[in-house]
Formats: structure tokens, C-alpha cells, sequence
């Protein structure tokens, strides 16, 4: 008998990513509103459910909305985490949690180790690391995975927004000084399988793909790869803009948050491809579907 995975947030990039990839293997119930609403109980909501293991891909993501409105983004990314970690704990199974690079101030100048300190700069970093310390303290073997700058073909992300000004506009840019590095949802989705029930690791880990960016770099790569498919744009530079530049923006944002894979790839005997490799293939796959 196949065993069962419920995973939260069947509408999102890595959520529908998850959803499709595990199917083949698992018996996977896909969960998103109406089904589960974060902003409830999660213990009324998931108990007629039945599952082997739990992934919450679901969270309030949006840091200005999040900064607007702390007291939902709370409860959304961190009480309800925290319950469905106590629900799995009571239940004998795991829970993967997806969080963020947004919990590190971005102070640093190499990439960030699971076990650096934390200090989050927004209300969203915040009530992520709040989920991260609850989930945790509900069980030994519960594990969260910390991700950045999320683009893949369920949901329109910063590739796919650049690229469709792209074609529109004459002139287009990106923040040539905040660092990370993508990760592919594609690519993720096949990265977590191992670490389900094969190595149930517990704890934390980072996980992206390989390298470090600015979103300007980020951008250019897009465009370049679209460039280089056929794919017809009017820009086809993008042009640098300082981070300081955004006075739309109401949540801070750190400036330097690349992580570092080592304990993943010695855990899974996987390395992340390089993120400018991902982009392309994503460019490319994007591309042909439409043609």
C-alpha cells in the first residue's frame, strides 16, 4: 500500500511542484482553501484527514501585506504551524515545513549556516521563525526547510513578471544589491523526495539551487535564456536599480541571504544544480509549451 502525504498549499509554486512530483510515488491529498484555512483551527481541520507525513507549503508570503497586517500573517505562519506540528506528534508522523531566507538580517558575507544566529527584519521573517520554533518544539522529528526566491511554472513569479514586461516594455530593471540564489520549484519537488521516509532527517536544513545572485543578475539571466529560445522582447537589458530605490516597499528586506547546502548534500548525496542552469531550463520548457 502506497503511503499517504498531505501537503498544504496545493495552490502555490512549490505546493503544486510537490503535489505533481510526489503523486507518482505516493498517495498524495492536495490541501488549500477551501479545504484547510490557516486562519482556523488546524487541529478541527486536519482530523478526519488521514496522512503518513504532512508538507505545509502554505504561508502568508507577501511582506508588505504581512508588515499591514501582523496579527493574521501570526496566526497564518506561526500558531498554525505550530498545531500542525502537536497534530503530527500525537499522530506518530512527521512534518516538513517550508520557510524562509527571510529570517536572517542579511548582516552576513558568506552563506548562511543552519545553525547561525537568526534576526529577522519584517514582520514576515518574524512570525516564519516563530513557526520554524514552535514546529520544533512539538516533536524531535519534524523538519523544516528553509528556500529563496521560489520560480517554477504553477504560479507567475519574478521570472515570468520580467519577462512578460519584457516583451512590452523598452526598458525594464531589477535590485542590483540584495543577494540570494533561486530555487527551481521543478527541481526542489525531486530534491525533498529522500528525505520523507528514506532519510527522515529532523531539524532544519537550507536547500536552493547552486550559486548566489542579485535579482538584476537574476533578471538578465531570464532574459538572456528567453533571448536565446526565440522568444521576442523589447528589452532586452535589464537595468540596475538600488534596493534603497524602492519607496514603495513597507517591510525591510535583507540585503544578503544565500545559503549554504553542505548539510543537504552530505545528508542525500545530491548537489543543487547551479540556479542559472534552472532558469534556462525553466526559459526554455516555458517557451516550448507555448509554441
Amino acid at each position: 500500500m502506497r503511503r499517504t502525504i498531505a501537503v498544504l498549499g496545493r495552490h502555490g509554486r512549490l505546493g503544486r511542484a510537490i503535489c505533481r512530483s510526489l503523486a507518482e510515488k505516493f498517495q498524495v491529498v492536495a490541501l488549500g482553501l477551501p479545504e484547510v484555512d490557516l486562519k482556523g483551527s488546524m487541529t478541527g481541520q486536519l482530523k478526519d484527514i488521514k496522512f503518513d507525513l504532512l508538507i505545509n507549503a502554505a504561508a502568508a508570503t507577501n511582506l508588505d501585506w504581512c508588515e499591514r497586517n501582523p496579527e493574521v500573517a501570526g496566526r497564518v505562519n506561526s500558531a498554525a504551524v505550530g498545531e500542525m506540528g502537536a497534530l503530527c506528534s500525537e499522530r506518530g508522523v512527521r512534518c516538513l515545513h517550508i520557510s524562509t531566507d527571510y529570517v536572517f538580517d542579511g548582516l552576513a558575507s558568506s552563506p548562511y549556516q543552519e545553525d547561525q544566529p537568526t534576526n529577522p527584519l519584517s514582520v514576515y521573517g518574524r512570525t516564519k521563525q516563530l513557526g520554524e520554533e514552535l514546529l520544533l518544539q512539538t516533536g524531535i522529528e519534524h523538519l523544516v526547510i528553509r528556500v529563496s526566491w521560489v520560480f517554477g511554472p504553477d504560479k507567475p513569479s519574478f521570472v515570468d513578471m520580467l519577462l512578460e514586461r519584457a516583451a512590452r516594455e523598452e526598458q525594464i530593471e531589477a535590485i542590483a544589491d540584495k543577494y540570494s540564489a533561486p530555487t527551481y520549484s521543478v527541481d526542489f519537488a525531486a530534491w525533498i523526495e529522500p528525505l520523507l521516509f528514506d532519510r527522515p532527517v529532523n531539524g532544519i536544513l537550507h536547500l536552493s539551487n547552486a550559486g548566489a545572485c542579485s535579482w538584476h543578475e537574476y533578471g538578465q539571466s531570464a532574459v538572456d535564456a528567453a533571448l536565446a529560445a526565440g522568444i521576442k522582447l523589447k528589452a532586452k537589458h535589464v537595468r540596475p536599480i538600488s534596493l534603497k530605490s524602492m519607496t514603495s516597499f513597507v517591510a525591510r528586506r535583507p540585503v544578503y541571504t544565500v545559503m549554504d547546502h553542505q548539510k543537504f548534500r552530505a545528508i542525500t548525496g545530491i548537489s543543487p544544480r547551479p540556479w542559472e542552469e534552472a532558469v534556462r531550463s525553466y526559459v526554455e520548457t516555458k517557451y516550448n509549451a507555448g509554441r
